[in-house]
């Protein structure tokens, strides 16, 4: 299956969660798509002791199957470059992501 996860705010305990739900996807064979959009490109902010998102986008982006994408037009907006972990994009990346995958869920 195609997954593609569009996250959409800086909440920890979301942000963790949906990079757990990521890495169960990809332990199954699926193919996983992130696009950060909105608050979402700040997701790493949020990484804690209780809600260890930096180890979960780690872990993810080891599989040849996880994809990261971010809204060049947010990272702009909060004056955020781009990186590894929150490599810019495009809307056109989102429609993509959208059209591409079997299941689109958000957090």
């Amino acid at each position: 299956m195609k997954l593609g996860i569009v996250l959409s705010t800086n909440n920890g305990e979301n942000n963790w969660n949906a990079f757990r739900l990521a890495n169960l996807a990809l332990s199954k064979g699926d193919i996983v798509s992130v696009f950060l959009v909105g608050e979402g490109v700040e997701y790493q902010q949020a990484s804690s002791s209780q809600f260890n998102i930096k180890e979960q986008v780690e872990k993810f982006l080891k599989s040849e199957n996880a994809q990261i994408i971010a809204c060049g037009t947010c990272l702009a907006i909060r004056k955020q470059g781009s990186s590894k972990e929150c490599p810019e994009g495009e809307i056109e990346d989102l429609y993509s992501l959208v059209d591409d995958s079997d299941k689109v869920i958000t957090f």
